[in-house]
């Protein structure tokens, strides 16, 4: 069998519908040696276009169907549409073993036979057989086997035709049976539908009679109620008219009611603008006490910060008074200061002048006093001229320091005002925020 696992498309084949001119099969020999691969070359013409299924199979000569396939192999499909010479190869696995004669069928994906070649062994070639190949007697009787073989065609094909036409008109009978079969079915199901209705409107029948002899008896009395409907019928179109009459009246004074609710409600509508306006009267005048109250809390508080600003601002002036007195009191000792400084230095060059009197001199046996406090006096003058003390830390500097580093570092106990470019000292800090505060007043 063949190589692949899917099977190839067949179908019953009749001899009268098959083309095997389609596909032409070439260099077929008579006989193939057993146990080499095969290999089938045939031409494709122009009436058969290839196609993706069409298969090539090797047939036992005699085979009715396509499916009595022995062997198959798929055909190629051309590359190129001008390519019609093609060729495939059938493995010597697959071929057969006896020496019967087979041939070559091209079968489309339909299932069509579109080529068929002559008919072929697989045995080895014998000198006999060429021997009875090339005499004439022979050819004669393959030529009258070959015309025999065409009549009985002929003949098969001809009954075929015929047994095809039995076929179609069984198959129409066939049908028509079918179809008056299926219409008995439903002829029968429809029966019994009937019988059933049929019985169920019998049954309708019986109860509607018996509905019917209800119904005179509630026609009676209908007629009974038809009668005193129609008595209170009259009764009420008599209460009806007068009811028409009151309803008028009524009218007249809902009309009259509309009047004077319209007039209320224009009054209303008025009101409720005058409502409206004196809402917001009032609200303009809420607003105006509620600034006015706001006005009087910040004019007390105003008033709050000029008493503190007062009392601040009494404060600096006590405090710059007692600045005062200080840089006052620093003057003046400063001033005493030098003061003593020249005292000093005259002194020492007093001394440095008049001869110094020996011990015994004066009858003073340890010396004059005076001239002892005068030389303690110049040593203090000095000492005192040899330190700086800071007024504000009371840190002390040797004499020899930089006056501009003395001076920064008492500038650094300082801060000015931005504003008024007052001096105020830093370890004050609350009385420097009072005074920004007061120039924020202003």
């Amino acid at each position: 069998m063949d190589e692949t696992s899917d099977e190839p498309p067949t179908s019953a084949v009749l001899l009268d519908n098959c083309h095997f001119s389609q596909v032409i099969f070439n260099n077929v020999e008579k006989f193939y040696v057993p146990g080499g691969d095969v290999t089938c070359y045939y031409t494709l013409t122009e009436y058969i276009v290839p196609r993706r299924k069409d298969w090539v199979g090797i047939f036992r000569v005699g085979w009715k169907t396509t499916s009595e396939y022995y062997t198959f192999t798929w055909a190629p499909v051309p590359s190129d549409a001008h390519t019609v010479q093609q060729q495939i190869q059938f493995k010597a696995y697959y071929l057969p073993k006896d020496d019967e004669y087979y041939q070559f069928c091209y079968v489309d994906q339909d299932g069509m036979v579109r080529g068929a070649s002559v008919p072929f062994q697989f045995r080895a070639e014998t000198e006999d057989d060429i021997l009875v190949v090339a005499t004439q007697g022979e050819v004669e009787e393959i030529e009258l086997q070959n015309k025999t073989l065409r009549k009985e065609n002929e003949e098969l094909k001809a009954s075929c035709a015929s047994l095809q036409k039995q076929n179609v008109d069984l198959q129409e009978e066939l049908s028509k049976t079918q179809e008056l079969q299926n219409s008995l079915e439903s002829l029968r199901s429809n029966t019994e539908k009937l019988e059933l209705e049929l019985s169920s409107l019998k049954k309708e029948n019986k109860q509607l009679k018996e509905r019917d002899n209800c119904r005179e008896a509630e026609l009676h009395q209908l007629k009974e109620q038809i009668q005193n409907a129609t008595s209170d019928k009259q009764r009420l179109e008599t209460t009806l008219r007068t009811a028409l009459a009151h309803m008028d009246q009524l009218q007249s004074q809902v009309l009259n009611y509309e009047k004077e609710v319209e007039s209320l409600s224009l009054m209303d509508r008025d009101k409720t603008k005058q409502l409206e306006r004196l809402k917001e009267e009032n609200r303009q005048l809420c607003l105006s006490r509620a600034q006015e109250q706001q006005n009087r809390t910040l004019m007390k508080e105003l008033e709050e910060q000029k008493h503190s600003f007062q009392i601040l601002q009494a404060e600096k002036d006590e405090a710059d008074e007692e600045n005062q007195k200080l840089r006052e009191e620093n003057d003046r000792l400063l001033r005493h200061l030098l003061q003593t400084r020249e005292l000093s230095s005259f002194s020492a060059v007093s001394q440095a002048q008049a001869p110094v009197p020996a011990p015994g001199v004066g009858g003073l046996l340890f010396g004059n006093p005076y001239c002892v406090a005068e030389a303690n006096l110049g040593a203090g003058a000095a000492d005192v001229d040899s330190i700086r003390k800071c007024p504000m830390c009371n840190e002390v500097f040797p004499g020899d320091i930089e006056t501009s580093q003395y001076e920064a570092h008492v500038q650094s106990h300082l801060v000015d005002c931005p504003l008024c470019s007052e001096t105020f000292e830093k370890s004050d800090t609350q009385v420097f925020d009072d005074h920004i505060f007061c120039h924020c007043l202003e």
